[in-house]
C-alpha cells in the first residue's frame, strides 16, 4: 500500500512550529509564514505558519475565539476593514505575497470565494445573486453571464432545483438552498480558493449533508478551507485538520491521524469532548 503523504507536523512542546518533512503529492497553493495579528492591544494570532495543498479540504477546528475565523479572514484580507488591526508575517498565494505593498485587493478577492456562517443572499433574483460578482467585474456579455450562472448553480448542486425559477427572489429559498446559492455566487468568479466559515452551523442535518457532499465534489476544482465546530463534519469532509487554541496552531496533520492518533494531548482532549 502506498503511504499517504504527510501534510504537517504538530508544534513542539515549546510552541515552535515543526517543518513538514515528507513530500506532498499536491503543491501548496496558499500558505502563511509567521503570521501574527492583533486587534489593538489584544493579540489574536501567534506566529501561524500553515500551508494548504491544492485541491484538498483543510478543516480548522478549535473552541470559539481561538483564531480560526480570524485566520480565514486574513487569507482574503477582510481584516483590512477592521480599525486597529495590526498584521505582520506573510500570506502567500502561489508566489505572491498578499500583504506586499501595491497588491490589488480587489483582484485578490477574485481569487478567493468566501462563504459565511449565515447564508446572506442579496434581495435579488436567484439569477442576479449569482451574476453579482461578474457584473462587479464589469462583465456585460449576457450570454457569458448566463453560462456562468448555470455553471455555478450546477457546481453548487442547485441548478435542477431552481432552473425554472431563476427570476424569483433568492430570499424565497430554504435555508440550505440559500447557502448553496451563496456557494454558487462564490464560484461564479472562478476562484482558486473557497473559504467557508462554519457554512452548516445554521442548517438542519439534511441540508448540512448536501453541503458536505458538495464540498467533496468541489475540491476536484478548488482548494477549500473550512472552519467548523462540528468534529464529525471535520472528520467526514476534510483531508487535513488543524487545531487552534488561544490563537496558536497546536497540531496539523492528516485528518485520519488527528482523529485516531493525535500527537498533542490538547488535541486528544478537544476531539474527545473534554473541553471546548
Amino acid at each position: 500500500m502506498t503511504q499517504r503523504p504527510m501534510f504537517g507536523r504538530p508544534l513542539r512542546a515549546d510552541g515552535l512550529p515543526l517543518t513538514a518533512t515528507s513530500v506532498i503529492d499536491a503543491p501548496i497553493l496558499i500558505r502563511t509564514e509567521s503570521l501574527n495579528l492583533s486587534y489593538g492591544q489584544k493579540q489574536a494570532l501567534f506566529d501561524i505558519s500553515i500551508g494548504f495543498p491544492k485541491n484538498t479540504v483543510t478543516a480548522l477546528i478549535g473552541p470559539s475565539g481561538c483564531g480560526k475565523s480570524t485566520l480565514l479572514r486574513c487569507l482574503n484580507r477582510m481584516n483590512d476593514l477592521i480599525d486597529g488591526v495590526t498584521i505582520n508575517g506573510k500570506v502567500m498565494l502561489g508566489d505572491e505575497d498578499l500583504y506586499a505593498p501595491g497588491v490589488d485587493v480587489i483582484s485578490l478577492r477574485k481569487r478567493m470565494g468566501m462563504v459565511f456562517q449565515k447564508s446572506n443572499p442579496f434581495p435579488k433574483s436567484i439569477f442576479e445573486n449569482v451574476a453579482y460578482g461578474l457584473r462587479i467585474q464589469g462583465i456585460k456579455d449576457r450570454q457569458a453571464i448566463s453560462e456562468a450562472v448555470e455553471r455555478s448553480l450546477k457546481g453548487a448542486g442547485l441548478w435542477d432545483e431552481v432552473k425554472d425559477r431563476l427570476n424569483e427572489s433568492g430570499l424565497g429559498l430554504s435555508g440550505g438552498q440559500q447557502q448553496r446559492l451563496c456557494i454558487a455566487r462564490a464560484l461564479a468568479i472562478q476562484p482558486e480558493v473557497v473559504l467557508m466559515d462554519e457554512p452548516c452551523s445554521a442548517l438542519d442535518p439534511i441540508a448540512s449533508g448536501k453541503i458536505e457532499e458538495l464540498i467533496f465534489e468541489l475540491k476536484k476544482k478548488y482548494t477549500i478551507i473550512i472552519v467548523t465546530h462540528n468534529m464529525q463534519q471535520a472528520a467526514r469532509v476534510s483531508d487535513f485538520t488543524a487545531l487552534f487554541w488561544l490563537g496558536k496552531l497546536i497540531e496539523l496533520d492528516l485528518t485520519e491521524k488527528i482523529f485516531t492518533n493525535p500527537v498533542q494531548k490538547l488535541t486528544e482532549d478537544y476531539i474527545t469532548g473534554r473541553f471546548g
